[in-house]
C-alpha cells in the first residue's frame, strides 16, 4: 500500500526538541561520519542521541507519520538486536530520516550497503534497494487487482522450473502448484515474477499451463515486476485441494546470476531447479537463504551441477517465512 498523506504541520517537532536539535549542532561532525560509514545501528543510535529525543518521542512522531512501531523495536534496532525488515518497518525508516532531519536516504542507504556487500569473489545479487522498490510498487499493482494479503490459498507443493538461456539470460520459468482453499469461494492466484535488472516487463509472455486461464496482468518497467491472475473454473470450499500450473517467457535481461523466490508465510514443499543452455554452463552453484529483503544472507550450501543434464535443484521440505534461491558463477 502506498504510504499515508504525511502533513507538515502535524509532524513538526515540538518547540523544546526543536531546540535540542538546534544546540546538537556540535556533534555535527561525528553524526555525519557515522551516516557516512555506519552500521546502520550505529548511525540510528547517533541520530536520536544528537537530537535529543527518548525513544518514546521517537514513536510518537512516528505515530503521527501514520507508522505503527513499538519501543521496543526501536530500542533493537538502535542496538542491532535486529534490523527492519517488514515493508511497515522500513517505511517508518524513510520516516525517521524525516523526523531526526536525516539527509534523503541515509539510514535506507547504509541498509542497502550493508546488504550489498558479497563475499570476496563473489558478485553481488539482487539489492535491498531493488526488494524494497519492488515492494512498494508491488502494493499498488495488487490493490489494483482487489487481492488481499490473504489469498485464502495454502500452499502444500511447489514445483519450480527455470531455464537460462545461451547468452545467459533469464529465459523463462514454469511453477506448479498444489494448494489448499483455507475459506470457501476461492477462485484465483495472483503470481508475480521479478526480472532480472534491466529486463522489460512488456515484452514478457505469460501462459496458463494447466487447471487456470489467464485473468489481469500488470507490469510494471522500471522495477522489473510482473503481476498475473490466474482464474480458476471452480470455486473452491474451504479444505478442498487444487492443482495448476502456469509459465512466465522473460529473456529481456542481461546476464542472470541468481533465482530467488520469496515465501510470506510458512508452506509446504517447495523444490526449484534451474537448467542450463549447453553453451552457458556455470563453473560454480549454490544454495542460499535470506529471512527477509533486508537481512543477509545465510544458509549457504555449495550445489553439484549435473552435465549430463545442465542443471542444478534444492528442495526445502517445508518451507518458512523468508527468501530461498540458487546461485550461480559464470567464471
Amino acid at each position: 500500500m502506498p504510504d499515508a498523506p504525511q502533513h507538515a504541520d502535524a509532524d513538526a517537532l515540538t518547540a523544546t526538541e526543536t531546540g535540542t536539535r538546534s544546540s546538537s549542532h556540535d556533534t555535527g561532525a561525528g553524526l555525519d561520519a557515522v551516516l557516512r560509514g555506519g552500521p546502520f545501528h550505529v548511525a540510528l543510535r547517533a541520530a536520536i542521541a544528537a537530537r535529543g529525543l527518548p525513544l518514546q518521542r521517537v514513536q510518537h512522531h512516528l505515530s503521527r507519520h501514520g507508522v505503527k512501531v513499538g519501543v521496543t523495536s526501536l530500542s533493537y534496532w538502535q542496538q542491532g538486536a535486529r534490523r527492519p525488515q517488514r515493508p511497515e518497518s522500513l517505511r517508518a525508516v524513510r520516516a525517521l530520516e524525516e523526523i531526526l532531519q536525516l539527509p534523503d536516504e541515509s539510514l535506507i542507504r547504509l541498509l542497502t550497503e550493508t546488504d550489498e556487500k558479497a563475499a570476496p569473489g563473489q558478485p553481488p545479487g539482487r539489492t535491498y534497494r531493488s526488494f524494497l522498490e519492488a515492494s512498494d510498487v508491488l502494493d499498488k499493482l495488487l490493490v489494483e487487482l482487489e487481492c488481499p494479503l490473504d489469498d485464502g490459498l495454502h500452499t502444500l507443493g511447489h514445483h519450480e522450473r527455470v531455464r537460462v538461456g545461451a547468452c545467459r539470460e533469464l529465459l523463462e520459468r514454469e511453477s506448479q502448484h498444489i494448494v489448499r482453499a483455507d475459506r470457501d469461494g476461492v477462485d484465483r492466484f495472483v503470481a508475480v515474477h521479478h526480472g532480472d535488472p534491466g529486463c522489460a516487463p512488456e515484452r514478457m509472455t505469460v501462459h496458463a499451463l494447466e487447471n487456470c486461464r489467464t485473468g489481469r496482468v500488470r507490469r510494471h518497467h522500471d522495477t522489473g515486476v510482473l503481476v498475473a491472475e490466474f482464474l480458476f473454473d471452480t470455486r473452491l470450499r474451504a479444505g478442498e485441494t487444487f492443482l495448476f500450473g502456469y509459465g512466465v517467457e522473460d529473456g529481456t535481461a542481461g546476464v542472470s546470476r541468481e533465482y530467488v523466490r520469496g515465501f510470506g508465510a510458512p508452506g509446504g514443499q517447495y523444490a526449484l531447479q534451474v537448467r542450463f543452455d549447453e553453451n552457458a554452463v556455470p563453473v560454480r552453484c549454490h544454495r542460499f537463504t535470506r529471512h527477509s529483503a533486508a537481512a543477509p544472507r545465510g544458509g549457504r550450501e555449495e550445489l553439484a551441477v549435473s552435465r549430463q543434464h545442465r542443471s542444478v535443484h534444492l528442495v526445502e521440505a517445508r518451507v518458512r517465512s523468508g527468501m530461498v534461491g540458487i546461485g550461480w558463477d559464470w567464471e
